[in-house]
């Protein structure tokens, strides 16, 4: 891949398909206002001024549901090291909804602007001291209505990018700005798709991932070594299955958190059911705590002199030669650098490899039917009980 802060190898039964490199070339010269949001020609709806603004204003708190939430706590989780400001972040809907007494700049995030769980969340906290930004579409909603009526600032939400794919539109890249990153370095794409490294990469995935799909394997499964990948992989996993899961046809991508689950499912996917590929990912800790010698016996002297990263990295290395030993399909990142550019690397290739997997199955990837179900059926019930 492009930067020098990602280790990538491929999968072994590496597959190459000429449909999929003109599917690519064709994506990527069409109009397509997603993947213009990953580039440097993406024109923010949100002004400096509103930044130096909001800037030094104490506690933010985001509230908004999976992808109008998703993006903005990956980067904060992923990038803690370089963000001095805190945030906290309100995307669930909780019996027991903590309150505090802190003034914060709230940023009510919602593309429809009527979702109902961000509606009882900002209802329920935010308070007239607060500061609030409103990121919705410019249309008439019920929060639209209600940022209007607190003399909120308003950011345009494009009604072309879905919550999913918005991560590196206004939805992830104000509260980047607001902690203290630049949206700039995050957007990637016009430098990766120059690059034959990151070309052939993604091309040789896309293809392996629809001969897994075709030898019914349907369970993509996230090996995750890294704690604060958590929320990046909570991401991935919503891009996925809400692009590819329709028609009766998907992948079902699940996370596994290691090495703690080693100790639970890792017996199922070395030993189970075979409908598995996996995906291995590492950080690189320069600063990792250190094992202390001193209080280390001699049956575990191979402990010594070695810290925390590298005591994963190591648990990772032997993961993966016993998949090679049993001939279980994976791929694997390692991250050298921590950085926004890394980061948005990886943004760019999951979603141009989810927008390629779902053209490829004959799937529209940028719509969820089956999701706008479940909102007309809740709105239904709360009306029925009012």
């Amino acid at each position: 891949m492009l930067t020098k802060g990602i280790n990538f190898v491929n999968f072994k039964t590496e597959k190459k398909s000429l449909l999929i490199k003109k599917k690519l070339t064709f994506i990527l010269k069409s109009k397509n206002e997603v993947l213009n949001s990953l580039s440097q020609n993406y024109k923010d709806n949100f002004t400096k001024k509103l930044i130096l603004k909001h800037k030094k204003k104490g506690d933010y708190r985001l509230i908004g549901m999976g992808g109008s939430s998703l993006g903005a706590q990956t980067i904060y989780d992923f990038l803690k090291h370089k963000i001095k400001k805190n945030f906290v972040f309100s995307d669930n809907l909780q019996a027991n909804l903590i309150k505090d007494k802190k003034k914060y700049t709230n940023l009510i995030v919602s593309k429809s602007g009527n979702t109902i769980e961000t509606i009882v969340n900002a209802n329920i906290l935010i308070k007239k001291k607060d500061r609030n930004i409103f990121i919705t579409e410019n249309k008439n909603s019920y929060l639209f209505t209600l940022a209007q009526k607190l003399k909120s600032d308003i950011i345009h939400h494009n009604n072309y990018i879905g919550g999913r794919y918005s991560v590196l539109s206004e939805v992830g890249m104000l509260p980047a700005e607001l902690m203290g990153l630049k949206a700039s370095n995050f957007r990637q794409l016009n430098s990766l798709i120059k690059n034959k490294k990151f070309i052939n990469s993604l091309i040789s995935n896309v293809s392996s991932t629809l001969y897994f799909i075709k030898k019914k394997k349907f369970n993509s499964i996230i090996i995750n070594y890294d704690e604060r990948s958590k929320n990046l992989f909570n991401w991935y996993q919503q891009l996925i299955a809400e692009s590819l899961g329709k028609k009766k046809k998907g992948l079902l991508p699940i996370i596994s958190n290691m090495p703690k689950d080693n100790h639970s499912t890792m017996q199922l996917y070395l030993d189970g059911f075979k409908n598995n590929f996996f995906t291995f990912f590492y950080v690189n800790e320069k600063n990792s705590e250190k094992i202390k010698n001193n209080n280390i016996l001699s049956s575990q002297y191979f402990l010594k002199n070695k810290n925390l990263s590298k005591v994963t990295l190591l648990q990772k290395k032997a993961t993966e030669n016993v998949f090679k030993n049993k001939n279980i399909p994976f791929r694997s990142f390692e991250i050298k650098k921590r950085d926004e550019k890394t980061l948005g690397e990886l943004f760019c290739f999951f979603i141009l490899e989810t927008i390629l997997i779902g053209q490829s199955m004959n799937l529209n990837p940028y719509d969820q039917p089956a999701v706008e179900l479940i909102k007309a059926e809740t709105k239904k019930l709360l009306i029925k009980n009012t």
